[in-house]
Parts: C-alpha cells; structure tokens; sequence
C-alpha cells in the first residue's frame, strides 16, 4: 500500500519533517511492505520557511528584529526568484515568549514591529512579491508595530506615536506616514478565516493563548475595533469583517488593508510542495491512505488549518485521510464533515498528555505503528 504522511508541526513539540519521520518510522515498522512517502507541511505558521526552504530552495536571509516583547531576536525570510516569503512567527511568535512570560501584561504589549522589519528587508533586496505566512504569532496589535516599520505609524490625538502593543490602539485616531513597500505585491498567507473582532475575532479565539485573560480579551477586542477605524480612515479599506482578518493577532487586517490577496496558507503550502501530485498517484492507484496531524486536533482545525486541508484534497480523490494529533477534541460526525475517516489521540495512546510530551517522536511512531497495523494490507 502506497501512504502519503503530510504533517503540520506538533506546536512547538515536533516540526513537521520530525512529525513526518517518526509516523513513516512507525509504520515501516508495523507494515514494511508499504511505501511510505513524507511530505512535511506548514499553513502559514510556524515552519512555514523551514518547509518551503525544502520544497523549493532558495536562499534564506536571517537577520536581528525587534521581538514580540521588543527585545532583539534572530529571523528569517526566504528568497526564491523575485518572491520573498517570510514565516511572520520567526519575528514575532510564540515561540519567542516563555511559558512562565505569557502574562496579561505581554499580551497587551507584544508587537509586530519585526515582522514589518523583515518586509522592508525583503522590498530593499529587491523581492517583486512578498508572500507573509500568518499565524503562531504571540501579538493582538493589529499589525500596528509591522505597519510603523513600513511608515505609517499609529499616533493619538496630539499626533504623538503610540506604544507598540495592542492595549495601546485604543487611543489610535489615525496614522501617520505611509506604508513604503516599493513595488512588491503582497500576499497574505493565512492559516484561519478568523474576523478581527468578536467572539471569533483576534483576541477572543487567539488571545487567552498568548496570556490574555478575560479582562485583556476585552481591552485588545476594544482597542482593535478602534484601530481598524484608523485603518479604514487612512488605508481606505475596512476589512474587519474580511475573513482573515483576524490571523495572527490581527495582523492580517493590515495586510489586507494595505491590499494583500489572500490565499489559504495551508493550499498555497499544498500547491508549492507537490502534496496534490502525490493524492493523485494515490488516487490511480487504488489502494493508499493519506496520513496528516498536528498537535491539537481540535474546532479550529475545522476553519481552514492544515489538517483538514489534507482531508478535504484526500476525500476529493475518494482517498482515506487519517489524523494522528497530539489531542483530539473534535468529534467523529464533525471529522467526517471534513473528510477525515479517523483521528487517533497521542495523548490517549501513551496513557496521557505528560507521557507523550516525555518522547514526544516515539510516542507519534508507536500511535502510527498502531494505526497501520489497522489500516495496512
């Protein structure tokens, strides 16, 4: 049998080439006759670079950016031709913020600024397009810190500059400058369908993750809808409604005001990697299951991640699409309405959330041997 294993990263537990390797590790081990083949994935969070990096080539530029918390960090974007793609979690992500350091206070404060470092990297080096992958980011500022290092910087009443972060925004009356990106077209690469605000906006569904708690939830979803009046006013587009606008933090609000095209992070990934090539091939030949997974298969899988992606490719082709996650918390009528035939919980295999954290790549290898010691024949 024929196995197309397709992984998003597992948080920041396993990337997805780790993720891919210990699950085609698994079952080679539980069916060596099959032919497994891995195809590492990203939706435009993090390993969106490190993905595209594989698939494509291309030379990677790293360089010093402000962080979420505007300490110094190291970031990357990737040039190939005349498209730059930068992966915006690399400047501002969660992974940059320890656990002990997601406080109310760092999520009112966390910035953008060098995401939008990054871009003007990319439009000094020349880049005709600049593709920015969304999501994984530790901010809720709206893309305000991305936008003042491209120009146009929010200011108050008195027109004086604002603080980085979101809480800020709320004493936004406009902005000031304009966004210089030379000639680049934008595009904006996002991993959910997500409005700014509301109870599916930025802040509500993303924040609590970032350290928001409820008090913070409603200071950014207040101080946000005051920003992207400013947005309006200044850019002439108001995308709070636009879906995706509310992709990491509310960065891709300003994206999409300064006129990005969106695409689906996960289906340009798919496209660029060759992951409907191989479906196809699976397809033809008649006997094959697609494998896919990520650390938590939960209801935001469910508006456009990787995952259900996946699926949704398999099941055009009448293909079987399994999910292997690190939890599972969606239930089976919900899955099937993706495409998914079944979804398997590493947690629940190693006897636990802490068990499966001890070892992380053999707990996924031993969950996939399993599976295919049901699936292979």
């Amino acid at each position: 049998m024929r196995v197309v294993v397709a992984p998003d990263s597992f948080g920041g537990t396993l990337s997805a080439s780790a993720a891919a390797a210990a699950i085609a590790r698994g079952w080679n081990e539980a069916a060596p006759g099959d032919d497994v083949v891995r195809i590492p994935l990203a939706d435009g969070g993090t390993g969106f670079l490190d993905v595209l990096h594989t698939a494509l080539g291309g030379t990677v530029h790293t360089l010093t950016v402000t962080g979420p918390l505007g300490d110094p960090v190291e970031a990357s974007w990737l040039r190939v031709g005349d498209t730059a793609y930068v992966e915006s979690a690399s400047a501002c992500g969660l992974q940059h913020v320890p656990r002990t350091g997601r406080t109310p206070a760092a999520a009112r404060a966390a910035t953008t600024r060098g995401v939008g470092e990054l871009l003007v990297a990319a439009r000094d080096a020349g880049a005709r397009e600049i593709v920015v992958g969304l999501g994984g980011s530790a901010t809720s500022d709206g893309g305000a810190g991305m936008l003042a290092a491209l120009g146009a910087v929010a200011v108050d009443t008195d027109g004086t500059p604002l603080p980085d972060g979101g809480a800020s925004l709320a004493r936004c009356a406009r902005l000031h400058g304009h966004v210089d990106l030379g000639d680049a077209r934008l595009v904006a690469a996002a991993d959910v369908d997500n409005p700014l605000l509301g109870p599916h906006g930025a802040a509500a569904v993303f924040g609590p993750q970032k350290g928001a708690d409820e008090a913070t939830v409603a200071v950014l979803d207040a101080a946000l809808a005051v920003f992207a009046d400013a947005l309006a006013a200044t850019l002439g587009a108001d995308v709070r409604e636009e879906q995706g606008a509310g992709a990491a933090g509310g960065m891709g609000a300003a994206l999409l005001a300064m006129g990005a095209r969106r695409v689906s992070g996960a289906g340009l990934v798919r496209e660029l990697v060759g992951l409907d090539a191989a479906l196809d091939e699976l397809a033809g030949a008649g006997a094959g299951v697609a494998v896919t997974g990520e650390g938590s298969f939960d209801w935001q899988s469910l508006r456009g991640k990787l995952v259900t992606t996946v699926a949704r490719a398999a099941a055009d082709r009448g293909v079987p699409c399994l999910v292997l996650a690190g939890q599972v918390s969606v239930g089976r009528r919900e899955a099937a309405a993706a495409g998914v035939d079944s979804a398997w919980s590493v947690a629940d295999d190693a006897g636990g959330v802490e068990a499966s954290m001890a070892d992380p790549e053999g707990t996924l290898a031993a969950l996939a041997a399993r599976v295919a010691r049901q699936w292979s024949h």
